[in-house]
């Protein structure tokens, strides 16, 4: 999320230079680690959805995350992936000034055309969440009408 949020890397003005991103991209490149690190805290999800022929299959990465904080839904065809966290640490016995918790919450949702509501299958395995829809006839949206 910190990329919606407007600011300078160096306390500058905010008018565009003209050399500014490309500055900015070899600052990053030197400067970070290498290889980047990909966390939930910095990044959303990614997903690769296949389309079979008789279903669809979607993988998510969500490293780190339990099945409890998981949030799936099937809506109009468009599936809803939704991730809940809230990170807190207790320590007792210690006179806090200052104490900090994390909360994150990111959703990613993808429209599939002709998504069956039932035989829906979900499994998170090693940090990847594995989703399973079945597709339904083509036909079975259609519905013929008699003339009289």
């Amino acid at each position: 999320m910190t990329g919606l949020v407007p600011f300078n890397r160096r306390g500058a003005s905010l008018v565009n230079s003209g050399f500014g991103d490309f500055s900015n991209m070899l600052e990053d490149f030197f400067t970070d680690n290498w290889p980047a690190k990909r966390t939930l805290a910095l990044d959303t999800f990614k997903i690769d959805v296949q389309d079979n022929e008789t279903e669809y299959v979607i993988d998510a990465e969500v490293p780190g995350v339990k099945k409890e904080e998981i949030g799936l839904e099937v809506n109009d065809g468009r599936l809803n992936i939704s991730i809940s966290r809230e990170e807190s640490s207790e320590d007792t016995g210690k006179n806090y000034l200052h104490k900090e918790r994390r909360s994150t919450s990111m959703s990613r949702s993808v429209y599939l055309a002709d998504a069956k509501m039932e035989g829906i299958k979900a499994k998170l395995d090693n940090g990847v969440l594995n989703i399973v829809v079945p597709k339904q006839d083509p036909k079975a949206g259609v519905l013929k009408v008699d003339i009289e």
